[in-house]
C-alpha cells in the first residue's frame, strides 16, 4: 500500500525574525494544508532548509509536525544526510515520534557510486521500519539513482517502498516505470511535470508549488487518477507559469516570498540563502495576481 497518493507538500519551515524556528505559524500551516486537500506533508526536507537546522530543531520540527497533523494524513520526515550514520540518527528518531515514512536524499557533495547508493539505503532502511522514499535528485546532489539501483533496492530491501524522481528527466523515468513494472511507486519531485510522470504509472507529486496552491495541485493528480485526464492536463497548463516563477531563483527563495505575501508565515530564511530580488519579486506578485491567488 502506498504511503499517499495525490499531493504532498514539500513544506517550508517558518522562521521567526531572529532566524528562531516558528513553531505557532509551522502549526497554521498544517492546518491551512489539511483543510485545503493537501495528501500528505513532507517536513524538513529542501523546500524546508533542513540543511541549515541543527539536529535539534530538525528533530524538534518533525516532532512538533507529527503532533500538529495529529494522524488527519501522512507525516514524511526528510532525514537524508550524506553521512550514512547521521541519516540513520534522523530517521531513527524521527520514527519514534510516529511518522508515516521517510524521505532520504542521495547523498550530496561526497556523492556515491550506485554500489554506494545500495549499500547507504540499505544501512538505513535496515535500522527503521517506517517506509522509505528515496529522492533523486542530481541537479541539488550531483548524485544520481540509475533505475536499475532503484529497481534493485525495492525488490531486495522490504521497507524501500518509494522514490521521488526529480531529475527532470522523463526518459529516465521511463524507463524506471519499465524496469520497475509496479514494485516501487513514484512520485514527481518537478511540479511542472506532474502529468507526464503520472502518465507513466506515478503515485502523485511531491510539491513545492503545494505551499501557495494546495488545493489545485491536489486536484491535478486526483482528476487524473479518476480519469479527468483533460482536467488534469488543463490544471497541469495553467499552473506553468507559477512552477516558473517559484524556480526563477534557487528553492526555496521564491516559495518563501510567495507564502510571505500570503501572509501565511514570514519570508525570513537562513544564510546562505538570501531575499529574492526585488525584480524577481514583482514578477512573481504578478504571476501570483494573474492566478488570484493575492
Amino acid at each position: 500500500m502506498s504511503i499517499f497518493t495525490g499531493s504532498g507538500v514539500a513544506l517550508v519551515t517558518p522562521f521567526k525574525e531572529n532566524g528562531e524556528v516558528d513553531f505557532d505559524k509551522l502549526k497554521e500551516l498544517v492546518e491551512f494544508h489539511v483543510e485545503n486537500g493537501t495528501d500528505a506533508i513532507i517536513i524538513c526536507g529542501t523546500t524546508g532548509e533542513a540543511s541549515t537546522l541543527s539536529h535539534e530543531e530538525h528533530l524538534e520540527c518533525i516532532k512538533k509536525c507529527v503532533e500538529y497533523v495529529d494522524h488527519r494524513i501522512p507525516v514524511i520526515a526528510g532525514t537524508g544526510s550524506n553521512c550514512t550514520a547521521t541519516a540513520i540518527y534522523l530517521s531513527t528518531e524521527a520514527e519514534s515520534y510516529g511518522v508515516d515514512g521517510l524521505l532520504v536524499v542521495t547523498p550530496y557533495y561526497n556523492k556515491a557510486t550506485q554500489k554506494g547508493l545500495i549499500a547507504h539505503y540499505t544501512a538505513i532502511a535496515n535500522s527503521v521500519h517506517v517506509p522509505i522514499i528515496m529522492y533523486n535528485v542530481p541537479s541539488r546532489t550531483g548524485c544520481n539513482i540509475q533505475p536499475e539501483t532503484a529497481v534493485y533496492l525495492a525488490k531486495n530491501v522490504e521497507n524501500i517502498v518509494a522514490i521521488k524522481e526529480a531529475s527532470g528527466n522523463i526518459s529516465q523515468v521511463a524507463r524506471l516505470a519499465r524496469l520497475a513494472d509496479g514494485c516501487i511507486d513514484i512520485y514527481s519531485g518537478n511540479d511542472d511535470q506532474v502529468v507526464p510522470l503520472l502518465s507513466l504509472g506515478g503515485k502523485g507529486v511531491i510539491s513545492v508549488t503545494a505551499n501557495i496552491i494546495p488545493k489545485d495541485t491536489h486536484d491535478m493528480v486526483a482528476k487524473y487518477l479518476a480519469g479527468d485526464m483533460a482536467g488534469s492536463l488543463a490544471l497541469q497548463l495553467a499552473t506553468i507559469e507559477l512552477c516558473d516563477v517559484l524556480f526563477c531563483e534557487v528553492n526555496p527563495i521564491p516559495v518563501k516570498k510567495a507564502v510571505e505575501l500570503m501572509g501565511l508565515c514570514g519570508g525570513t530564511l537562513r544564510m546562505p540563502l538570501t531575499e529574492m530580488e526585488p525584480h524577481n519579486v514583482d514578477r512573481l506578485q504578478k504571476v501570483m495576481n494573474s492566478y488570484g491567488i493575492l
